[in-house]
């Protein structure tokens, strides 16, 4: 997390808007709008819709008019759920002040909107709340992008220098692009703007891999429409200057992350509570029945950021030296009877909703790896390290698509990379909903694929 700049100012305005919204229902003292469900279900409503219309995505080149179409897009969709409260609580009543309530919301939000909005341009034009920036080409396009930076203190960026093919003598030159990824582990830096006139292609990719890895935000000046893609979006800074976004990805963003581990805990406590309570003292006996050894296996598996943690399952094979090191195989001596009911029912997986309340995993994501066959994985597949992005799961679309159990060829491990990837580029909490919905069915049905 980087500290010049703060995760924490779309929460608090989520959070202050809230309470001022309630305060003013508060202070009409009607008993139409201080009751625990007409709250409840407003300050439900005011989240889910400001998530929809994306109505706290201000960002450093956010204009007034924006700010104002925000507003605008906000409150009419509002409006509807506000008076559709009414509609389908309270119908045939007509409630005292709802013009008022109404304006003074729209007065105090909008206010406050705009408040946060200068003070944040004049907290930034002293130096502070900044995001450190670097240019690739030194081309017409990128050097309006620098005099921006130069001119505009109150968008909050601290422009280091740019890299060029073609050598300056100013000080502002850090040296050619192959010095690029050098200069930038060496020094902070939170976006990189390439000009796509001066950069090949080939460049470009190399530097998109590598922000990606390093969690820096790319962005392309371009020299043509042409050159717009799926993952771009366009950005305007200070009216006619056109910057093409590379989009972040869902996890990027913090109402993302929220909305997942809130699913991963309320989901894992009602597996708890209601399964594993009363199943885990049936397993302890038949498990023990038929072989000598602890109920629950233990092994080190590879999470977020490559960091290992110890990954839970029923135990389902034999005690040996090799449980550790070698990866169960199909029709493999080591499984008990009951172990392979558990391994094709995907019981013995159910210990891992513990990882998921310790935090070391999640409902649905990648499946986790242990160290060996990870470094194994990581030589033959490309993009391999971009499932340590997000925290490994007990399910995968890779799962729920038919690739499970044992790596028998390079093409199958390159298909649930292929997949993996896929989910994390293009996540969405139905997403998730759709992988949970489509493990219970595999697993219902008995089918070797299921998790």
């Amino acid at each position: 997390m980087k500290k010049r700049y703060s995760y924490l100012i779309r929460p608090l305005q989520r959070t202050l808007d809230l309470i001022i919204i309630n305060l003013i229902f508060y202070f009409i003292h009607s008993i139409e709008y201080f009751n625990f469900y007409f709250l409840a279900y407003i300050s439900a409503f005011w989240l889910i819709s400001s998530y929809s219309m994306h109505f706290y995505e201000v960002f450093r080149f956010t204009r007034v008019l924006g700010v104002l179409n925000l507003l605008a897009r906000q409150f009419f969709v509002f409006i509807l759920g506000y008076f559709a409260y009414f509609g389908i609580f309270r119908e045939g009543e007509v409630v005292n002040n709802q013009f008022i309530v109404l304006v003074f919301v729209i007065i105090s939000i909008s206010f406050l909107k705009f408040l946060w909005f200068f003070l944040l341009k004049r907290y930034r034009s002293f130096g502070n709340n900044y995001r450190t920036t670097v240019v690739l080409g030194f081309d017409q396009s990128a050097k309006n992008i620098i005099k921006l930076f130069k001119s505009k203190s109150n968008l909050g960026y601290k422009y280091l220098g740019f890299f060029s093919n073609r050598k300056h003598n100013i000080k502002e030159y850090l040296g050619n692009l192959a010095d690029v990824l050098k200069y930038t582990n060496e020094n902070e830096v939170d976006e990189i703007y390439c000009s796509l006139k001066e950069l090949t292609k080939e460049e470009i990719k190399i530097i998109s891999k590598f922000a990606t890895d390093q969690n820096i935000t790319l962005k392309l000046i371009p020299d043509s429409i042409e050159l717009y893609s799926k993952n771009q979006s366009v950005q305007y800074y200070d009216d006619a200057l056109m910057v093409l976004n590379v989009n972040r990805l869902p996890f990027e963003f913090a109402e993302n992350f929220y909305i997942k581990r809130i699913f991963d805990i309320i989901f894992s406590l009602v597996v708890c509570f209601f399964i594993l309570s009363w199943l885990i003292p049936i397993l302890w006996i038949v498990v023990k029945l038929e072989s000598n050894g602890p109920l629950v296996f233990k092994q080190k598996r590879e999470g977020i950021k490559g960091e290992e943690f110890v990954c839970y399952k029923f135990r389902s094979m034999r005690v040996d030296e090799l449980s550790h090191k070698v990866h169960v195989a199909k029709n493999d001596v080591r499984v008990t009877i009951i172990g392979a009911f558990l391994r094709k029912t995907s019981i013995d997986e159910l210990p891992q909703f513990f990882n998921v309340l310790q935090g070391h995993m999640s409902v649905v994501g990648p499946r986790p790896h242990i160290e060996s066959l990870s470094l194994e994985y990581q030589k033959e597949v490309d993009d391999y390290l971009k499932r340590h992005i997000v925290k490994p799961g007990i399910t995968g679309l890779a799962q729920v698509s038919g690739y499970r159990g044992e790596v028998k060829k390079i093409s199958d491990i390159k298909n649930r990379v292929r997949l993996d990837v896929f989910y994390i580029e293009n996540w969405s909490f139905l997403l998730d909903l759709k992988i949970v919905f489509k493990t219970a069915l595999n697993v219902f049905k008995g089918d070797e694929n299921a998790y």
